[in-house]
């Protein structure tokens, strides 16, 4: 069984991402990370409750590629959370996580997200809700505090002996949304007070940012980062592992690569707009194997403006990649670009 605190350190992790993190970025992201953990979008337990189709299909996955796997929920209402992490764990996830620091306003409003965080005692019951329901571990994803860190600790302590299995906390405030920097400070503080993992999240755009942030933390987490560009995380897997037992992960990257015909970007070279291209490919393969080339080019388009920022002539492109309706469509921009843009690697 997975088990957070025995798992290998340092632990790298996508970060949930509601619209992002689904089933064919999980899948392709791993394509050339297996390391990584991966987490679904956010999932509604209420939802759940009452059998949205929509909510089930987002908790599909293949365990013989996306493991460690991980569903994320969110919700305040106990009924719905009993049941939903039975669910979640007769489907097979490796874990739940329990969302306590999504700001958006819909979530906030209805006492879900970073909400819970002015709730202590609801977000400690519904801890222990769920690690009574389920043999799987139960992690939460939180910021540093409503307006402030003052109560991190405090927090976190109260969600520790709650049942929580491991902490994952984004260096923002509530306050905060996704603007300013993040402050790691308050998250190493935390990290000496628990005894169970910590996790930061928040500003990994480089390896150097990892290196920079890790200090006593057992984990990071990268989020909007590795949109459109998922070889950091294999970088960072890379310099983390050249004197670690990762050697496991290598019969699950062969499989991968013969599941997908992953065409990878070369190693040793700078990412080139020949890796982005063969990228985009195969993502949009993977996200029309599970949805269909309608819905799948349609909702690649978030992930199109991701991958070409910052090539010349990007904003071309761009408009030429969102009109797209197919697969062969999207080959045939990227071709024409490639040709006329003397951008190939």
């Amino acid at each position: 069984m997975f088990d957070w605190k025995n798992y290998r350190k340092p632990i790298l992790a996508l970060a949930p991402m509601a619209g992002v993190t689904d089933i064919s970025f999980r899948q392709f992201v791993k394509s050339i990370c297996p390391e990584v953990i991966v987490f679904t979008e956010l999932i509604s337990t209420n939802a759940l409750l009452f059998k949205s189709e929509k909510t089930h299909k987002m908790l599909e996955f293949d365990p013989k590629l996306e493991r460690p796997f991980i569903v994320q929920v969110f919700g305040a209402d106990k009924e719905s959370f009993i049941y939903s992490c039975k669910r979640i764990e007769e489907l097979g996830a490796d874990g739940i996580d329990i969302n306590m620091g999504c700001p958006a306003a819909k979530i906030v409003s209805s006492c879900y997200g970073s909400a819970l965080m002015r709730k202590p005692e609801l977000a400690a019951d519904l801890v222990k809700i769920a690690t009574d329901s389920v043999s799987i571990p139960v992690s939460v994803k939180t910021r540093l505090g409503w307006d402030n860190s003052d109560d991190l600790i405090t927090f976190g302590k109260r969600l520790e002996d709650a049942g929580a299995s491991t902490l994952s906390i984004h260096g923002r405030t509530y306050a905060q949304k996704f603007n300013g920097k993040a402050d790691w400070d308050p998250i190493y503080k935390l990290k000496e007070e628990v005894s169970i993992p910590v996790i930061g999240n928040g500003d990994i755009h480089t390896l150097e940012d990892a290196k920079n942030k890790l200090k006593n933390l057992d984990g990071i987490m990268v989020g909007r980062a590795a949109m459109g560009n998922p070889w950091l995380l294999k970088e960072i897997c890379s310099f983390y592992g050249s004197n670690k037992d990762y050697k496991s992960f290598r019969n699950i990257y062969k499989c991968f690569k013969n599941y997908i015909g992953c065409r990878g970007c070369n190693d040793d070279k700078k990412i080139s707009f020949e890796d982005i291209k063969s990228a985009i490919i195969t993502h949009c393969e993977i996200a029309i194997r599970h949805k269909g080339e309608e819905r799948g080019i349609r909702e690649m388009r978030k992930h199109f403006c991701a991958y070409i920022r910052g090539f010349p002539g990007a904003k071309e492109l761009r408009l030429r990649l969102m009109n797209s309706e197919t697969l062969s469509d999207v080959k045939e921009i990227l071709r024409k670009f490639a040709c006329t843009s003397g951008k190939q690697g």
